[in-house]
């Protein structure tokens, strides 16, 4: 692997004036590669990828021994500084389009306007060539009519095409995806799956993608961190989950119905409080 683009050493994320610890030393680094990080609601998953980002709430208390970016110390990094990377170095993608797009302005109209933020030397005719070109790129037919629409006349898959394409405009090194299929439908998801996959290939970016979806993310990332409770408790190739150690990545794998050899009643996740601790992550290893 290359060397990292995003190192993050003892990362520490608590709320409520520290009350509320939710991540606790979490450690690992990004190079180029797709990087999956997986575990139930509120595992802490998302709060990490928004840590990177720094757009977590004020009242978050985040520490790290190191949290970088490239040359960047992201802990010291102030907010001019973070505008300079958020969007042109290090992109976003969201879970819902809908959420994330501007319902009063059309889609060509935002994506040029990210554009000619990041490039402020850029004129309105550029901002439009580029995003005719980018909405191309995500292999939208017709970009010319996409570009005149508003999001509510377009689909969840294709509004989710916009997205990575708003993200990609300004070529950044590094792409956050945070659960970015779960409200498309299978057939959909697969093909914004396949345009992830040559997308970053094809620019050598650094993917992280966060998801509760283990089959997902064992099929298409190259390692998987597993989350629980704010603390990752293993971390695997994700072509050797067969033979992860951890009893919480068992407990998952044995949850995953089987369409070949269907269960008579799938299995509970029995929790052992063990996990909580350092000694339950020491026994586990």
């Amino acid at each position: 692997m290359s060397s990292s683009l995003i190192d993050i050493r003892n990362l520490e994320i608590a709320f409520g004036g520290g009350a509320v610890r939710a991540v606790r030393g979490v450690s690992f680094s990004l190079g180029q590669e797709k990087l999956g990080i997986i575990g139930e609601s509120g595992s802490g998953k998302s709060t990490v990828g928004r840590a990177i980002m720094k757009l977590l709430p004020p009242t978050a208390v985040v520490t790290a021994d190191r949290m970088t970016f490239r040359d960047v110390d992201l802990i010291k990094a102030g907010e001019r500084r973070m505008m300079t990377i958020r969007g042109r170095r290090i992109g976003l993608i969201l879970q819902d389009p809908k959420y994330s797009l501007n319902p009063v302005m059309r889609i060509g109209e935002q994506i040029a306007e990210t554009y000619r933020f990041h490039y402020p030397k850029a004129n309105a005719k550029q901002a439009h060539q580029q995003t005719l070109a980018m909405l191309e790129a995500v292999q939208i037919r017709d970009p010319e009519s996409v570009a005149r629409l508003y999001p509510h006349e377009i689909s969840g898959g294709m509004g989710q095409r916009v997205m990575i394409a708003m993200m990609l405009i300004a070529e950044p090194e590094v792409l956050i995806a945070d659960e970015p299929t779960s409200a498309l439908d299978v057939t959909v998801r697969l093909e914004i799956l396949a345009l992830l996959d040559e997308l970053v290939a094809r620019r050598n970016l650094g993917l992280i993608f966060i998801s509760h979806d283990l089959n997902l993310v064992r099929n298409f990332c190259d390692r998987v961190l597993i989350m629980y409770a704010g603390r990752v408790v293993e971390v695997l190739r994700a072509s050797d989950f067969a033979n992860a150690r951890h009893p919480y990545t068992q407990g998952l794998l044995a949850s995953l119905p089987s369409i070949d050899d269907p269960p008579v009643r799938l299995p509970i996740l029995k929790r052992d409080p063990a996990w909580l601790t350092d000694i339950g992550l020491e026994a586990a290893r």
